[in-house]
């Protein structure tokens, strides 16, 4: 799909998230203070190619970068986007999350302390990595220059940041900034009311989920596990005797409502069934290790394809017994009202690509 409807734009950042079946490119600028939608793109591996962007060799994701190349040159040049200055969103997947603790001590001393901890937690040795860090929790009393904290690390393979830069000059795009995809994701869908909250985001996307805690606007945990909305479409596929693009029709058409094809609903509640439980014990481990003591999610946010799918988001309700919403990124971008229909269809899918361009503005 694509989008040309504004010729004439001030300067304006991109957001570019390589998936493993899609690319999606989101073009923002800003006009006085409101955020403004200047253009958006994507294409699917399969429209190109007999294969998807990442795959596994040798038990190791990796992605195609001539043909992701070739795809991003194809949406800029489509959809007419000009701008040049890219961020670009790094999967979860490829990407180690941690939290920790550390003693009383100075933010100074942050920074060795945290190098020192993170061979404890990095699967990898740190050389073939680059750290980022963020704190989450300062204890002690307010205004006291030594205290204990409480860490994100994040640690990026240095494997993977050296695709996206040769990807990026390869397109001749200049690239800003690498972040992990779920930033971006919250930046598009945690406004100032969810800030206040203690919010679950789950990205169902079409390789993995990730089930991510963020609470007073601050990512407290992140996980992410195989299952997928791929994964639902070959439980249809295998229970039903449907060819893949069938399945993935029906799951589309039917999802888990109570409609005339139960068996489409039923083939998929032994995965939704696995999420959900993910979503339980993620949910009660952080609601436990709150120092405030039995702190409770206010609001699930479902993002990814699989959001939009008919029934999912009232039957986590009725499992979760919690607010559940779908993702909406573009709730509070301008841009012309013919494009408000597309938009609300496309958009739990283009959250990452929207939250990344959008860190641009900041």
């Amino acid at each position: 799909m694509f989008s040309d409807f504004f010729k004439i734009a001030p300067k304006g950042f991109l957001g570019v998230d390589i998936g493993t079946f899609s690319i999606k490119v989101v073009e923002v600028s800003r006009a006085g203070k409101r955020r403004k939608l200047d253009n958006y793109g994507e294409i699917q591996a399969e429209a190109l190619y007999e294969k998807p962007f990442r795959t596994f060799e040798q038990s190791t994701l990796t992605i195609s970068r001539q043909d992701v190349v070739r795809s991003l040159n194809a949406i800029l040049r489509e959809a007419r986007i000009k701008s040049r200055q890219a961020y670009f969103s790094i999967p979860d997947f490829s990407t180690f999350f941690t939290t920790f603790s550390l003693p009383a001590m100075t933010e100074e001393e942050l920074p060795q302390a945290i190098s020192f901890e993170a061979h404890q937690h990095i699967p990898l040795p740190l050389r073939e990595v680059t750290l980022d860090w963020q704190i989450i929790e300062k204890g002690g009393e307010p205004g006291a220059k030594i205290t204990p904290f409480k860490i994100l690390l994040v640690a990026v393979p240095n494997e993977v940041i050296e695709q996206y830069q040769v990807i990026a000059q390869d397109a001749k795009l200049e690239l800003l900034s690498l972040e992990a995809e779920v930033f971006g994701l919250a930046r598009a869908l945690i406004g100032e009311r969810e800030k206040k909250e203690t919010v679950v985001l789950i990205d169902v996307g079409a390789r993995s989920t990730t089930i991510n805690i963020i609470d007073q606007g601050i990512l407290k945990i992140s996980h992410s596990f195989d299952t997928s909305g791929n994964d639902l479409t070959n439980l249809i596929s295998k229970g039903l005797n449907l060819d893949y693009q069938q399945a993935e029709e029906a799951k589309k058409k039917y999802g888990l409502t109570a409609s005339e094809d139960m068996k489409t609903r039923e083939a998929m509640l032994p995965l939704i069934d696995l999420i959900l439980n993910e979503i339980k014990k993620i949910s009660s481990s952080f609601s436990q290790t709150e120092k405030t003591g039995q702190k409770e999610v206010q609001k699930i946010i479902l993002a990814g394809g699989t959001a939009l799918m008919p029934g999912l988001a009232e039957y986590f309700f009725k499992e979760l017994q919690k607010p559940v919403v779908v993702a909406d990124p573009f709730a509070n971008i301008y841009y012309p009202p013919i494009l408000e229909k597309n938009l609300k269809a496309m958009g739990p899918n283009f959250g990452i690509a929207l939250g990344t361009a959008l860190r641009g503005l900041e």
